[in-house]
């Protein structure tokens, strides 16, 4: 790492988006790319980033028998609160950057437009696990359902339960993932996922420089 930056503090970037919006392809470029300035990261994700969260995870999406919706709700937070003290907050004082696949904003999409809970009983939740720690900056994928529906479907893979919803679950979930973008103001930035990986990873890369900038690194730290 740069000397210049040893001493400067860790951030907290999220990348949101649908199924198949290209998030673990972007979350990597990104990571390249904050590297090439000397900056030290960590990729984790939700749910999981823990032992603890990744088992809370196989439940949640590979679980054989139906969860109750409130069920998932309360299993999401819990992993996220463990997520956030045993992993997100100590890498931040150390000055990392952490890169999360998801984070909260997913659980107004998922959970508060997709099971269509009450986006009030989330936001309890929120400040109980949470109080007021946010990500310093999101980036929203968004994408087309159709499209990452096709994408899915090109991967061969065995969807989860999530990624076996309907058309209409996908449909509200990108709808309240919107909804975030409009209430949250600076802290999110909405890019058009459905345009080439170079072109997504540019977008990106032009709102990370920016924050870079008002942070005080130049292009030679």
């Amino acid at each position: 790492m740069n000397r210049k930056n040893r001493n400067k503090a860790g951030h907290f970037i999220t990348l949101e988006g649908g199924d198949g919006s290209g998030k673990t392809t972007q979350i990597e470029l990104l990571s390249d790319f904050l590297g090439t300035r000397g900056i030290d990261v960590h990729i984790t994700r939700e749910p999981g980033g823990t032992r603890l969260g990744e088992a809370l995870r196989k439940i949640i999406l590979h679980n054989a028998d139906p969860i109750d919706d409130k069920v998932e709700l309360l299993l999401m937070f819990a992993a996220r609160s463990q997520h956030v003290t045993n992993v997100i907050k100590p890498r931040l004082s150390n000055g990392q950057w952490v890169l999360s696949d998801r984070f909260t904003d997913a659980t107004y999409a998922y959970q508060g437009g997709g099971r269509q809970m009450g986006i009030k009983d989330i936001a309890v939740l929120q400040n109980f696990v949470q109080g007021d720690f946010r990500p310093d900056k999101t980036i929203l994928l968004d994408l087309p359902v159709e499209q990452g529906i096709r994408r899915l479907t090109r991967r061969g893979k065995t969807r989860d339960r999530i990624e076996q919803q309907d058309l209409a679950f996908k449909q509200r979930v990108r709808e309240a993932y919107l909804e975030r973008y409009r209430q949250c103001g600076s802290r999110i930035t909405l890019v058009d996922a459905a345009a080439p990986v170079h072109e997504v990873h540019k977008a990106i890369t032009i709102e990370i420089e920016d924050m870079l900038s008002s942070l005080g690194y130049g292009n030679g730290d």
